[in-house]
C-alpha cells in the first residue's frame, strides 16, 4: 500500500496524455519507482482507462472515496465493482482488480518460509491471515501436513455460512487420505470480526477430530481468523 504521506492527484477533467509527463501514473513508476505512486495512481494503471470526462485516475479516487482503504477494496466483488456509481468500471476493469488484489494475498500468505514446519498456531495464522481476513463470506479450509508438520496440501471445503451437513469428514479427509498426510489443521474465517467460537463451531471440531481418530489422521488444531486476529480451539480447550 503506497504510504499515506503521499499526495493524491487532484480530479482532472482532462485526458492523462494531456497531463505533464511526470505526473502521468505509468510515466511517474517508470522514472521514480512504484513507491512514489499515491494510492489512486496504482489503482489507476490497474483501471487503464477512464469513462468520459473521468480519468482512470479519476476513476481510481471515487472508489477510494467509497471505501476508504485499500484493505476494503481487496474485499469487493466483481459486482461490487460494477455498481452504477463506478461507471466506467465494467467487467474486464474488475476483474483486473480483484485478480491484483488475490495476487497480493497469495504473496502475503507466502512470503514466510513454505519448508518450515508448523508448531504452534501463530504459524498458521501468519500464512493465512491476509488470504482470508478480507472476505465476506466464511470459507473453510483444511490444510494437511506430513509427518514432520510441514505443509503437503490445503483445501478449500465450503464457501458460505459453515455448517456440519457442509462440513462432512468425507470431504475433510479426502485429501488428507490422498496425500498421505499425518494430520491435518481445520482453518476458517470469521468475517464479522468475531474471534469467538460459534456452538457450530465447537460441534463441527469435536466431531471431525473424532472422525480423525478413526481414520487415523489426528486433527491438530482449528484455527479462526478474524481481522487481524485469531483463535485456536486447541489453545482454548474447545477439542
Amino acid at each position: 500500500m503506497a504510504d499515506e504521506h503521499l499526495n493524491e492527484p487532484p480530479l482532472r477533467y482532462s485526458t492523462i496524455k494531456e497531463w505533464p509527463e511526470d505526473e502521468r501514473p505509468r510515466e511517474k513508476l517508470l522514472k521514480h519507482g512504484p513507491s512514489t505512486l499515491s494510492d489512486s495512481e496504482l489503482l489507476a494503471i490497474l483501471i487503464n482507462t477512464g469513462s468520459g470526462k473521468l480519468t482512470a485516475v479519476d476513476l481510481a479516487k471515487k472508489i477510494l472515496h467509497e471505501y476508504h482503504s485499500l484493505r476494503k477494496i481487496a474485499g469487493l466483488t466483481v459486482g461490487d465493482l460494477k455498481q452504477q456509481k463506478f461507471k466506467g468500471i465494467g467487467k474486464v476493469k474488475a476483474i483486473t482488480l480483484i485478480a491484483a488484489f488475490e495476487l497480493a494475498r497469495r504473496l502475503a500468505s507466502t512470503k514466510h518460509d513454505e519448508s518450515s514446519p508448523i508448531r504452534t498456531p501463530e504459524d498458521i495464522a501468519h500464512r493465512y491471515t491476509s488470504q482470508l481476513r478480507d472476505l465476506k463470506q466464511e470459507v473453510f479450509m483444511v490444510v494437511c501436513l506430513s509427518s514432520s508438520n510441514k505443509i503437503i496440501q490445503e483445501r478449500t471445503i465450503t464457501k458460505g455460512l459453515l455448517n456440519s451437513s457442509l462440513t462432512h469428514p468425507r470431504e475433510v479427509f479426502r485429501e488428507a487420505i490422498l496425500e498421505n498426510a499425518a494430520s491435518v489443521i481445520l482453518l476458517h474465517n470469521h468475517p464479522s470480526g468475531n474471534l469467538e467460537p460459534s456452538k457450530e463451531d465447537i460441534h463441527i471440531t469435536k466431531q471431525l477430530v473424532e472422525a480423525g481418530k478413526i481414520i487415523g489422521i489426528s486433527v491438530h488444531d482449528h484455527v479462526i481468523i478474524a481481522g487481524d486476529g485469531f483463535t485456536s480451539m486447541m489453545e482454548r480447550g474447545l477439542m
